[in-house]
């Protein structure tokens, strides 16, 4: 099967099984959305939504957020991973919002990108889920899925988005990413599948295991 089939496929069968993508980060704005994603590196999103409503009550936007100290912020988001660097960054990230940005959160990638402890990924989530700008967000999971299903070759997540971008119509990126989110974590982890168990592995590979029977979500 060639690689813009397969990309096909995919589409296809991540639209029947997941024809409604919600955020999985709890948010309510456009500044939460973007502490919750800064927040989730090396968590899992249902830890950052464990800690985020307690934080969101103390810092709803970034005046408050600016008005509470690094300590304060730290004993809200203590149980995840590398909370002091998260913590010194979501205070400064919110008083560069009101010097530099008017209290707002910057429709760009570069503007985005300037802010502390934002990368590109962070940067694309929010484009894609706040603004609808067409982005495709790629973790490590999405980096080893598209290896996985044929889909790249690239040696770094960078190189796996050109890919993904190329191989995908634009309209369908942002939706995309969140089907493949939810697919990985209900079917084929990163480490839970070697290419072969889960049913679109098995699909895209037929030879490697018997047929596969597809149930309706």
């Amino acid at each position: 099967m060639k690689r813009q089939e397969r990309a096909a496929l995919i589409m296809e069968r991540l639209q029947q099984h997941y024809p409604e993508t919600p955020v999985p980060l709890d948010h309510s704005d456009s500044f939460t959305l973007l502490v919750a994603v800064l927040l989730s590196a090396q968590c899992t999103d249902k830890k950052v939504n464990e800690v985020t409503p307690a934080l969101f009550a103390a810092g709803q936007d970034p005046a408050a957020m600016a008005a509470l100290s690094e300590e304060t912020i730290l004993a809200h988001i203590r149980q995840l991973g590398l909370a002091r660097t998260k913590a010194r960054n979501v205070k400064r990230l919110a008083e560069l919002l009101l010097e530099r940005h008017g209290g707002m959160v910057p429709r760009s990638f570069e503007q985005l990108e300037a802010l502390p402890g934002v990368g590109h990924k962070t940067a694309s989530v929010v484009m894609a889920q706040a603004f609808g700008v067409p982005a495709f967000p790629v973790d490590t999971h999405i980096h080893r899925l598209a290896q996985r299903w044929g889909l790249s070759s690239g040696k770094s997540v960078v190189q796996t988005e050109h890919d993904l971008k190329t191989l995908f119509p634009k309209e369908a990126w942002n939706r995309l990413h969140l089907q493949i989110i939810f697919y990985g974590r209900e079917f084929c982890t990163a480490r839970g599948c070697d290419g072969t168990i889960c049913p679109l592995c098995r699909e895209l590979y037929p030879r490697r295991r018997t047929a596969v029977i597809w149930l309706k979500p």
